[in-house]
């Protein structure tokens, strides 16, 4: 039998920060777990993720808490993978907001992500039984659209695919703070199992435009100054990059899924092993490089069953 997954003996609670990234703008994060952005405006709040279950979206609610008793209003969901999204439900939120690119993955997959995303990732999703079933957006937007906080503008656009097909990113242009969801990365391994390696460095180029001030990542640390945005726009890049070509050419000359597997290796486990998620993210990534450069250009559904055949696989 192969052996688990790295992430189902993650067994340890991580610890919680929450910084100021800007002026009333704050990045709940927790040792590479997924991240959360709060946004408060003039007479109520914005959060930026939901987090898995919750129970632990009343984590990010007990430190909104300490900073701002102003009702949470809207919820805004980068994305649709399960970790990020079946909290909602804790929040109480009047609007919850996505991509249209983004609700139609919870309709054609949604249910087959919280499958896989819950054998894989046993420490999240303690308290599941309080998940009242899949996250839908009360609103969506094709390209971009505005909400105003009171007097705060906030922007929230799709910029390009990169993590998934319907990513989002949120800007603040008062204090030029923007959170990427999993787009951007800090010391942290991108999961590229739903990506598209192809579009996701025009997608940072995107996000460097905006020359932003500070960015609140979908994990790792807040960055805060432009040096530190710098540094984690050319990291994502790096392991992106690094992950895909030595994959494309094992393709490129027919080799098998465990030849690229063990090509990705080489190439990244000198500059990355260290980062947070890597080892659980690695088998996903390789089989979506793999895929992608094999022409399957809209990345195949991940199911519990589908995670144990790749996994069994590549350990031979």
């Amino acid at each position: 039998m192969a052996k688990a997954f790295a992430s189902q003996g993650d067994l340890t609670e991580k610890k919680i920060t929450f910084d100021e990234v800007g002026r009333d703008l704050w990045a709940f994060t927790a040792e590479g777990d997924p991240n959360s952005g709060v946004i408060i405006g003039d007479d109520s709040v914005m959060i930026v993720e939901a987090q898995a279950t919750p129970r632990l979206a009343n984590k990010v609610i007990e430190k909104v808490r300490e900073v701002t008793d102003k009702p949470i209003t809207h919820l805004v969901l980068t994305h649709y993978h399960a970790v990020r999204v079946l909290g909602a439900s804790a929040y109480n939120a009047d609007q919850i907001i996505m991509s249209d690119m983004a609700r139609g993955m919870v309709a054609e997959r949604g249910q087959e992500d919280w499958d896989s995303e819950f054998q894989r990732f046993p420490r999240l999703f303690e308290g599941h039984e309080s998940i009242p079933g899949l996250t839908w957006p009360t609103t969506t937007f094709s390209d971009s659209m505005t909400v105003y906080l009171g007097n705060r503008r906030v922007d929230i656009k799709h910029l390009g695919r990169a993590h998934t097909a319907g990513d989002a990113v949120i800007h603040v242009p008062d204090e030029n703070v923007m959170f990427t969801g999993d787009i951007v990365e800090d010391h942290s391994a991108c999961y590229c199992g739903d990506g598209y390696f192809g579009d996701w460095g025009n997608t940072l180029d995107a996000i460097r435009a905006y020359d932003v001030d500070a960015i609140a990542p979908g994990r790792g640390a807040a960055l805060v100054g432009k040096d530190a945005v710098e540094r984690a726009i050319e990291s994502t890049r790096d392991f992106v990059n690094s992950t895909y070509a030595p994959a494309a050419r094992v393709a490129a000359r027919g080799g098998d899924l465990k030849e690229a597997w063990d090509a990705v290796r080489a190439a990244c486990d000198p500059k990355f092993a260290d980062y947070a998620i890597y080892e659980h993210c690695l088998p996903f990534n390789v089989s979506r490089a793999y895929d992608e450069a094999r022409g399957i250009l809209h990345p195949r559904i991940w199911t519990d069953k589908r995670d144990l055949e790749m996994w069994e696989q590549l350990q031979g």
